[in-house]
């Protein structure tokens, strides 16, 4: 979703595949893409790419006339480059957390201590944006939007299934205001593939 809603908010032309889950991901065909059999991939003119990140900075870099990087020189640079790898900092608690809820189905099978820990570690890495964020400014460099909010925002979509956003107002206002944009709109899924409720916490039997 963070790459869609980047080629969405850079207008670019692009065809997108999509593989679901399972065995899709792990033929041969498509691990000789990617080896881990994972999503995103990027093909380009003969080129394939995978890791957000990378894909990221490649587009910004290969695109700048759309803005939407901060490139080599330029005085935002290295907090560009701070805020897209802490994107990923904050998208594995989530990755977690989906895990332990949604992708293992037994009961038996999920730990209540990970739920626990991994929840309080997600509420620490949105703390630090809330606080980035508490100066008024709208997006996460002073210069305003950039492929960063893509990638953060993201981690941000993913987080607020597990932990509530309003006790960061902050962070809850920089959501509403990317949720609001026309291309992360195009970038949700047509129907629900992973979240299927808005709100995931600690199951009674597991909370004791």
């Amino acid at each position: 979703m963070r790459t869609l809603w980047l080629l969405h908010e850079m207008g670019l032309d692009f065809d997108l595949r999509i593989y679901p889950f399972g065995k899709a991901l792990r033929a041969p065909e498509y691990l000789a893409i990617h080896p881990l059999g994972r999503v995103p991939c990027l093909e380009e003119d003969g080129l394939v790419l995978f890791e957000t990140g990378a894909i990221t900075e490649y587009l910004v870099e290969k695109y700048p006339e759309k803005g939407l990087g901060r490139l080599p020189g330029a005085a935002e640079r290295a907090h560009w480059l701070q805020w897209l790898h802490y994107a990923e900092t904050v998208a594995v608690h989530g990755a977690t957390l989906t895990q332990q809820h949604i992708v293992i189905y037994e009961d038996r099978d999920r730990s209540p201590f990970v739920m626990k820990l991994e929840r309080r570690r997600l509420e620490k890495a949105l703390e630090v944006l809330d606080t980035h964020l508490a100066d008024g400014r709208e997006y996460l460099l002073e210069s305003g939007f950039s492929a960063i909010d893509t990638n953060v925002g993201y981690s941000v979509y993913v987080a607020r299934h597990f932990t509530p956003l309003q006790v960061f107002p902050h962070l809850a206002a920089y959501y509403n205001r990317l949720s609001a944009r026309p291309a992360f709109a195009k970038s949700l899924p047509e129907t629900p593939a992973l979240f299927r409720q808005p709100f995931y916490d600690l199951r009674d039997d597991l909370a004791s």
